[in-house]
């Protein structure tokens, strides 16, 4: 029986001819929005995108984190320009005003979501109240942490599908005090406030068996803020703690909230409150995304004996 016609070409193994990457391994971490120049010999990429984080409310919850998507051998032209677009992370809320949703990022054919902004207290009617539609977290890549309230629970964000999760729920309680919920991570879910505890953030996700520990919180990202608390006259309250990986954590009393790592992609940490809803108190910043891509030394199948041997 006569061999197949590419047989010889093969070394008589055979298959279809597939090329060769000789990407040599080359990492890029993309951390502002241009143009990803490919090696001469890459015919194949792993690439994470990384959208911007949510922004943490002004006595409210954290922050969700940023969408995530990674991509494994993903085939690419040698010797070519790929834009990238690097999502900003949302500036915090202030007073009694929701946070704001991140910016989405994008490589190749892959988009991913911003992070959830978190939610808000909100008081009801009077003087220095807020609307009650502020109260709830925000869907996002990962969702929002719902915020503080004397008007009943707060409702979580929720996070797209395969990008993220969702935030955790806003507690209210006379005494000890309202709480917030954590933004979503790109791991875990945000917790959910309790009595005089604001809820974590949810954890972000560790990159570098992919991709090495140079970028992120070594390698870490996209973990959610957490929730604020309310100091009450009456109990102690804590602020949630941060999701791993560069996220803000959840103050308790009339301070700022952190901000998240830049180029992470985490979600922002909520304000808390002492002296009353009218503290001029502001959530923390999210993070701003990330594009990661490693050119691979690697064949998708069976190569040409010819091409290994040029």
């Amino acid at each position: 029986m006569a061999s197949p016609s590419n047989s010889s070409q093969n070394g008589g193994i055979l298959g279809v001819n597939n090329k060769t990457s000789f990407g040599k391994c080359t990492l890029t971490v993309k951390t502002s929005s241009g143009d990803i120049t490919t090696q001469p010999g890459t015919g194949l990429i792993n690439y994470l995108v990384v959208a911007g984080g949510g922004s943490g409310a002004g006595l409210g919850g954290g922050g969700g984190a940023g969408g995530v998507t990674n991509v494994l051998s993903a085939s690419v032209c040698a010797a070519t320009a790929y834009p990238a677009v690097i999502g900003g992370g949302a500036a915090g809320g202030t007073n009694m005003q929701r946070g704001a949703n991140g910016v989405d990022s994008s490589f190749l054919t892959t988009t991913t979501s911003g992070g959830g902004a978190a939610g808000s207290h909100a008081p009801g009617p009077g003087p220095g109240s807020s609307p009650i539609s502020n109260r709830a977290g925000v869907p996002g890549g990962s969702g929002g942490g719902g915020g503080m309230s004397t008007g009943g629970p707060s409702a979580k964000g929720t996070g797209v599908a395969c990008q993220g999760n969702p935030g955790g729920d806003g507690y209210d309680s006379a005494s000890p005090g309202e709480s917030a919920g954590g933004g979503g991570g790109d791991t875990g879910v945000g917790a959910n406030g309790t009595g005089g505890t604001g809820g974590a953030g949810g954890a972000g996700t560790d990159f570098s068996p992919f991709y090495g520990t140079g970028f992120g919180v070594s390698g870490v990202l996209a973990g959610g803020g957490g929730g604020a608390a309310r100091l009450d006259q009456c109990g102690s309250a804590t602020g949630g703690a941060a999701g791993s990986g560069g996220a803000g954590s959840g103050t308790n009393t009339d301070t700022n909230a952190p901000s998240a790592t830049a180029n992470t992609g985490s979600g922002g940490g909520g304000a808390g409150y002492q002296s009353g809803p009218a503290s001029p108190t502001t959530g923390g910043a999210g993070g701003s995304g990330v594009v990661v891509v490693k050119e691979l030394n690697k064949a998708s199948g069976v190569w040409s004996m010819q091409s290994q041997m040029a």
